[in-house]
């Protein structure tokens, strides 16, 4: 097992790259946090309506907030336009001790639909148990947002129950979670 901190996640598979972000992303990515759409079921922390508070947002990321081991994000490249970030896939909560970490995506709304996510969430999580060692990845997710409940649970994820006012969302208050959860030893078969 490696240490989930050691370097940015580097991810190329048939039809996507999944890399560090640069500042130079902040345009191309801008729909996304810049979307009301997207905050509907998550954290409003990122909503900006701002390109310079996203490009220094994503400085951040990159220094500070992977250096204190606390939040890697990750942008989403299509092969067909690599040069144009179109989501995000994220890691935090990482526990080394517990060999645990907790994963969530964004992706352009005008790309919703095309399995994007699922793909991404997909090469993250074999990422994670292959290269990484990871032994669980979770995810927490309100009950209402029956899309990205369909992601993880095609990408092996096991329900494992509800958390009732178990969190406090930036923008939403107190919410209750659902807790999904896949093992690397879990048998699942694409």
């Amino acid at each position: 097992m490696r240490d989930l901190y050691e370097k940015f996640p580097y991810i190329v598979t048939g039809e996507m790259i999944i890399r560090q972000l640069s500042e130079e992303d902040a345009d191309a990515l801008f729909p996304v946090f810049g979307n009301d759409n997207m905050f509907r079921y998550i954290p409003d922390y990122l909503h900006t309506e701002n390109k310079e508070v996203l490009r220094d947002a994503i400085r951040c990321m990159n220094s500070r907030d992977f250096q204190e081991r606390r939040w890697i994000v990750s942008g989403i490249f299509l092969q067909e336009r690599p040069e144009e970030a179109i989501g995000t896939v994220e890691l935090f909560a990482y526990s080394k001790d517990v060999n645990v970490v907790e994963i969530g995506y964004r992706v352009n709304e005008r790309l919703w639909g095309r399995g994007i996510a699922t793909k991404a969430v997909q090469a993250m999580t074999d990422y994670l148990f292959e290269n990484v060692g990871i032994n669980r990845i979770q995810a927490t997710v309100m009950p209402e947002n029956t899309k990205s409940k369909r992601v993880l649970e095609k990408n092996g994820f096991q329900r494992e129950g509800l958390l009732r006012q178990a969190g406090f969302w930036q923008g939403k208050g107190i919410v209750d979670l659902e807790m999904y959860s896949r093992l690397r030893s879990d048998t699942f078969f694409n």
